[in-house]
């Protein structure tokens, strides 16, 4: 197991222009995320980068804007992650909001079609497609748009993923990703990259009149779902992305977002009315994602396009008792994953480039376990599972990455070395999917740990966890939290702050088999704050004089709230 270091996250210049406008502490925080004014945190809409910026989108507007005019038949082709979901729904209302009659969806099942706009789905398209619009993939479905394009169908692509060598010949390719495209944020997810599409789509219909005779759709109804796809996917909140993101969460919290969204946040015990970034990336996200994991993604895209919120209820309903499902599961290969870690037949110390595989794994659940073991060994980790009942002479590998090492460039540096051994790849710096012969397991675990071996050093191999320093005495308070908790939009690269702080234990007790409920005791004025630890209890008392690192949040418990430390990190004092 990798040990943890505990560094203070420098400011990364000094804080200007706030006045008493904003509490010190917050000025603090935001200086160490590259925030250092209020015009660097006012995320108004009007300061969104123009779409007219991101290559491709003219054709693929003028696209779009001959397809609603001729009345052809739109197929949305989605992906099955949240990401996906949340772009497939967002393309199929706003293409509605915008006009088209005849627009309807398809998304891949994992275990029959593959990832992405594959041969297998163009398949399964009705014949009376013309045009297919991908969402959250297609830049590396070179094999499948030219399918599509035999069967007579113009491809439009909207991706966020990077290209690999050979791009598909689609009729309009939009992804700022792409090698010489100048959009400003590479930050997009695939959700953000179709709400782009059907901005400049709708500037285009202006210019042509379609808006004379009434009023324009309203395209920031898709704001929440804009938020929730973005916020799962882990794509850089960015300036941009967070402007996209607080839209997206004022209109959910004042009720005004999507019924299925409501419905899942209530559905995983949150307030509609408090939600954050914090309950789409852990409560809602998962629930749509296991929809694609385990069962078929049309759940949670139904889920998304419903307006009736008693269909809504009952989707998430549905999606929250997969999820549960997919947790057992994912608990039970975590700790084979776990077991076999332990056994230096596996993987020993001197390993960097991590691979495991269990011939019993579920492939839908592969990536959890991925992530569960790079966050316990601070290595990249690829875990395989068989591709499918059907097809036991391949495998699907998930890849989860540590800051510094590209996984996707990993992969890539092992297909350079090794051609033919990956069949498929694709992915982002942090995470990646990929196929292989089950007989070429063996020889993949060695060229990945090799190039592990050679582009990993020992600082990147350190783990680490930043935090905003101490806490300062007599701010452990509701009001601190509730500060706090609103003062983002917080996610991935503008982390939710974390304090460190030294306590005494003044008492605790397991809460379940694994986890721990403390009450620490501030020595500086002698305050006693609740806290709670998630599977940390491994039988052992905590020090008694401890340093803990800690998110300081909002406990709600039956109506009730008050201040508690979300402990992330303890060592002895």
């Amino acid at each position: 197991m990798s040990s943890l270091q505990l560094r203070r996250r420098p400011l990364l210049g000094e804080p200007a222009g706030w006045g008493d406008s904003l509490h010190p502490l917050l000025q603090r925080i935001y200086a160490a995320r590259g925030v250092f004014g209020p015009d660097q945190a006012e995320h108004r809409l009007n300061r969104l980068l123009s779409p007219q910026q991101l290559g491709g989108i003219e054709r693929a507007v003028a696209l779009l804007a001959e397809a609603i005019r001729d009345d052809v038949s739109v197929i949305i082709a989605g992906d099955y992650d949240c990401d996906g979901a949340t772009g497939t729904a967002v393309a199929i209302r706003g293409l509605r909001l915008l006009g088209a009659k005849r627009v309807d969806y398809v998304v891949p099942n994992r275990f029959v079609h593959g990832y992405g706009l594959t041969p297998e789905l163009v398949a399964s398209l009705p014949s009376h497609a013309q045009l297919v619009v991908t969402v959250d993939n297609g830049v590396a479905s070179v094999a499948g748009v030219a399918a599509a394009k035999a069967r007579g169908m113009k491809v439009i692509v909207t991706d966020h993923h990077l290209p690999g060598e050979q791009l598909p010949m689609a009729d309009a390719i939009v992804n700022p990703n792409l090698h010489e495209d100048g959009f400003p944020s590479k930050a997009l997810a695939g959700v953000g990259v179709m709400f782009y599409v059907l901005l400049a789509l709708r500037a285009y219909m202006r210019e042509q009149g379609s808006f004379a005779s009434g009023a324009e759709p309203d395209l920031s109804s898709l704001l929440d779902l804009v938020a929730l796809g973005t916020v799962a996917d882990l794509v850089p909140l960015d300036f941009n992305n967070r402007i996209l993101v607080e839209a997206g969460m004022k209109r959910l919290r004042s009720r005004r977002g999507c019924a299925g969204i409501t419905a899942l946040v209530e559905a995983s015990q949150r307030a509609v009315s408090t939600a954050c970034t914090s309950d789409l990336g852990y409560a809602v996200g998962p629930r749509l994602n296991a929809a694609g994991r385990l069962e078929d993604m049309r759940l949670g895209v139904e889920c998304l396009l419903t307006d009736d919120p008693v269909q809504a209820r009952r989707y998430a309903e549905l999606l929250s008792s997969i999820n549960q499902e997919r947790r057992e599961l994912q608990a039970a290969m975590v700790a084979e994953a776990e077991v076999m870690v332990a056994s230096a037949s596996h993987v020993d110390a001197q390993t960097l480039g991590v691979t495991l595989f269990e011939p019993s794994w579920h492939a839908g659940v592969v990536g959890l376990v991925a992530s569960k073991l790079k966050e316990r060994l601070h290595r990249p980790v690829i875990a395989f599972a068989p591709a499918g009942e059907d097809d036991p002479d391949h495998l699907r590998g998930s890849a989860r990455s540590i800051s510094g090492f590209h996984i996707r460039d990993a992969l890539a540096a092992v297909d350079a070395r090794h051609p033919g051994l990956i069949e498929r790849f694709g992915g982002h710096a942090m995470a990646a999917g990929l196929s292989l012969r089950t007989t070429d397991y063996p020889r993949f675990a060695e060229a990945f740990d090799a190039v592990a071996r050679e582009w990993l050093n020992e600082e990147q191999l350190q783990a680490v966890l930043y935090t905003d320093g101490e806490m300062p005495a007599g701010m452990f308070t509701l009001e601190t939290a509730r500060l706090l908790r609103f003062a983002g939009p917080w996610g991935q690269a503008f982390p939710e702050p974390v304090f460190e702080n030294r306590f005494e234990c003044f008492s605790w007790k397991p809460m379940g088999e694994r986890h721990l409920r403390l009450s620490l005791r501030d020595p500086r004025d002698d305050g006693l704050y609740e806290a709670v630890m998630f599977n940390a209890y491994d039988g052992k008392p905590p020090p008694t004089m401890l340093r803990a690192a800690y998110e300081l949040t909002i406990n709600d418990w039956q109506g009730r709230e008050s201040p508690r430390l979300l402990l992330r990190h303890i060592e002895s004092v």
